[in-house]
């Protein structure tokens, strides 16, 4: 099982009796789940219906979802008003009596504001509802195209993470085995050191001398941060491996990767290994920038 990213796009469209429509679905990266609708006057009471659905499939991300409508020709119907057309004529009548003036013609008639009426034609309940049905059953495919976008994504991003934690191993086997690290290499540096200070003073006391010598050896041992790289490595391998939503914990161990390399370096007293330390640092950075894709 791959993990999923946060990013993807579908675009799904339907209708029903003389109006169709199209879904379109952006997400992007995002630390929680913010869901964000565009939807056309009069559909609000859909909102509660796509943000139910888009908590069932989506865990983080941020999610853009738009229904763009349209009604087709042929849903206004044109309607005479009979009280306002009586009028008109009644109207008319009476000025030809005083005037003499012509008899109007009918579209005259229809011309007078209000003898014609456009009118929109009313949906019954059923027709809402089926409509409203259609409507949610598209938007679920819009949702699960995303959704596959953002799986296939994951498989790329799975192996990129891999093949990242294989080189951070790679990198800290290096440092285990590092000639810098074998007990010689320490006495010799500890022994340049200590000839240092006796040299620039005479008042030094051995064993003091010898005491502070043992505990510099001790806080430039970095065995203990060797032994939790390999358990963050670890435990990255078996996150990578997951089914379940880990961004978060892949983002605090990229953290804990990143702690262990800090102080590496600064326990670091060989070039050669504060080399390796630096190379650790910059590839568990790249971890951690990709990281911030995965659900």
């Amino acid at each position: 099982m791959s993990i999923k990213s946060m990013t993807g796009f579908a675009r799904t469209e339907g209708s029903h009796g003389l109006t169709r429509w199209a879904w379109e679905v952006r997400a992007v990266n995002g630390r929680n789940l913010d869901l964000r609708l565009r939807l056309p006057p009069g559909f609000d009471a859909l909102e509660p219906r796509v943000r139910e659905a888009a908590t069932a499939k989506f865990l983080r991300g941020s999610v853009q979802v738009g229904l763009n409508l349209k009604r087709d020709e042929g849903v206004t119907r044109i309607r005479i008003n009979e009280e306002a057309l009586a009028q008109a004529i009644s109207a008319a009548r009476h000025v030809r009596e005083l005037a003499g003036a012509p008899a109007v013609t009918v579209e005259a008639i229809f011309a007078v504001k209000g003898v014609l009426e456009t009118i929109e034609v009313s949906e019954t309940e059923a027709e809402a509802e089926a409509k409203t049905a259609s409507l949610v059953a598209t938007l679920l495919l819009a949702f699960d195209g995303v959704a596959r976008a953002r799986a296939e994504e994951g498989v790329r991003l799975q192996k990129v993470l891999l093949d990242q934690v294989a080189e951070i191993e790679r990198l800290t086997n290096a440092l285990e085995v590092h000639p810098g690290r074998s007990v010689a290499a320490v006495k010799r540096r500890l022994a340049d050191q200590v000839a240092k200070l006796v040299e620039a003073s005479s008042m030094l006391d051995t064993v003091r001398l010898h005491q502070e010598a043992v505990l510099l050896a001790t806080r430039n041992d970095i065995e203990e941060e060797l032994k939790r790289l390999h358990a963050h490595v670890a435990s990255a391998r078996e996150l990578l491996q997951s089914k379940d939503g880990v961004g978060r914990k892949l983002d605090f161990l990229s953290q804990e990767f990143n702690r262990e390399a800090n102080t590496v370096c600064s326990k670091a007293n060989d070039s050669g290994m504060t080399a390796l330390g630096l190379s650790l640092k910059s590839v568990i950075e790249q971890f951690r920038e990709q990281v911030q894709n995965i659900e």
